[in-house]
């Protein structure tokens, strides 16, 4: 009897010890020596430990930080993922900046930066586990003369996504929540998107949504000031979603 109650008592543990593990390394990559002052001033509104948890990233995993600016969450994931892996940091050519790149590649060795025109901002078929959208799936529906951002082909886009991704793979979604209504005009208008909008994209594109979380959600803002106005920046209602590839 005492050998069942050791035996059952060790299969618990060995169910419930995956999931500190994991936390543990999505806190080691918030705490990262190589982060900068500038990442740590965002951690506050953007909370990263949590999103990196939800995100399920696991070392070894090829991943695509798309539009990733200026590699605030590439280089965490860089992290996560380990030298067993790869982050192909995506960035239309007008947003990347070499100086803040060249010291990520100097602290992470398994980084890549794709620096291309918007509208060639396209990744190889089967090449990835995971594509990372942070604050950035709105951005299919923008385009600007004034930052040579052109109109793109959002079906297209995520098509090539679909492609890329292995079978079993996903996409995470951050974005700031915003009012129904034609996508283009409201990211135009407000740089938001409804999260009604990219379920209905991401599931035409052949996706599943499979977890959603409310660990950003703002009830004060009531997404009808643009992002980047003084009394929301920072502290916008945001939405995280994963949606996943079937098969594998």
């Amino acid at each position: 009897m005492i050998r069942t109650k050791l035996c059952i008592a060790a299969a618990a543990m060995a169910l419930i010890q995956p999931a500190p593990l994991l936390a543990d390394k999505a806190q080691d990559a918030v705490a990262a020596e190589s982060r900068t002052d500038a990442d740590r001033a965002l951690d506050a509104g953007r909370q990263p430990t949590e999103v990196l948890r939800f995100s399920g990233i696991e070392a070894g995993q090829s991943v695509a930080d798309f539009m990733a600016g200026d590699g605030y969450y590439t280089a965490m994931i860089a992290d996560l993922v380990g030298p067993g892996g790869v982050v192909y940091a995506v960035n239309p050519v007008r947003f990347h900046n070499p100086e803040v790149w060249k010291q990520r590649l100097a602290a992470h060795t398994n980084i890549r930066t794709m620096a291309v025109p918007p509208r060639a901002m396209q990744l190889a078929p089967g090449s990835v586990d995971t594509i990372f959208a942070h604050l950035v799936f709105h951005d299919l529906y923008w385009e600007s003369e004034r930052y040579e951002f052109p109109r793109l082909d959002v079906d297209g886009v995520l098509a090539n996504w679909f492609a890329a991704i292995r079978p079993g793979g996903q996409v995470i979604v951050v974005d700031h929540m915003g009012p129904a209504g034609d996508p283009r005009e409201v990211t135009g208008r407000l740089h938001r998107i409804a999260s009604d909008t990219v379920i209905a994209a991401m599931t035409g594109a052949g996706f599943r949504l499979t977890e959603r979380s409310d660990m950003l959600r703002r009830s004060e803002d009531d997404h009808s000031h643009n992002v980047f106005d003084e009394e929301v920046r920072g502290k916008t209602d945001r939405f995280v979603m994963k949606f996943q590839k079937p098969g594998g």
